[in-house]
C-alpha cells in the first residue's frame, strides 16, 4: 500500500532519475517508525512521572540488580550518554528522589547512583507500561514477521555499529 513515503520517493526518481533513493525511503520508514514510536512511549511513561530520558537511567540501575546502583561512568555506557547530560539527568533525578548519590566505598573519590525506594517502585511499575506498550506498537506484525524484522535490525545494526 503507498504511503506518504513513497511520493518522497517517486518525486526524486522523477526530478532526478539517476539517484538510487531506495534507500531514502527504506530508512525514511525506520526514522519515522523510531519517531513515532518514542512518542507512543514517551507519552505512556510520563503517566509514572517521568521526563524523557529517565526511564532508560532508571532501568539501567534496576538491571543492575541490589542494591540498584551503578557508577556514573557505568550509567553513561548503558544510556549512551555525555557526561554533562549524565549529570543534569541525574541532577534532575535526584531533586525528583528517584535516585540518590553516595560516596564509593571503593573510591574515595568516585560515586554511586542508587535507586531510592521511591524510584524502584517508579521503575517497576512503568516497566510494566512500557513492555505492554511496545507489544502493543508491534502488534501490527504476525510472531514471523516480528521475528524476520528483529533478525534484520540486528544484522543492520551490527554492521552499522561496527562502522
Amino acid at each position: 500500500m503507498p504511503d506518504h513515503v513513497d511520493s518522497i520517493v517517486e518525486a526524486w526518481r522523477r526530478e532526478r532519475p539517476e539517484l538510487h533513493v531506495t534507500a531514502l525511503g527504506q530508512l525514511a520508514r525506520l526514522f519515522r517508525t523510531a519517531h513515532l514510536a518514542d512518542l507512543a512511549l514517551v507519552e505512556r511513561l510520563a503517566e509514572h512521572g517521568l521526563q524523557p530520558g529517565w526511564f532508560d537511567l532508571l532501568a539501567a540501575l534496576r538491571r543492575a540488580g541490589k542494591p540498584y546502583e551503578l557508577k556514573p561512568t557505568e550509567l553513561m555506557r548503558a544510556t549512551m550518554l555525555s557526561s554533562g547530560g549524565m549529570t543534569k539527568r541525574l541532577d534532575r533525578l535526584v531533586d525528583a528522589g528517584l535516585v540518590e548519590r553516595r560516596p564509593d566505598p571503593d573510591d574515595r573519590r568516585g560515586t554511586l547512583v542508587r535507586l531510592t525506594a521511591d524510584g524502584l517502585r517508579t521503575i517497576d511499575s512503568a516497566v510494566e507500561t512500557h513492555a505492554e506498550n511496545e507489544e502493543r506498537l508491534l502488534s501490527a506484525l504476525d510472531p514471523a514477521e516480528r521475528k524476520r524484522l528483529d533478525g534484520l535490525l540486528r544484522k543492520l545494526l551490527a554492521a552499522l555499529d561496527g562502522e
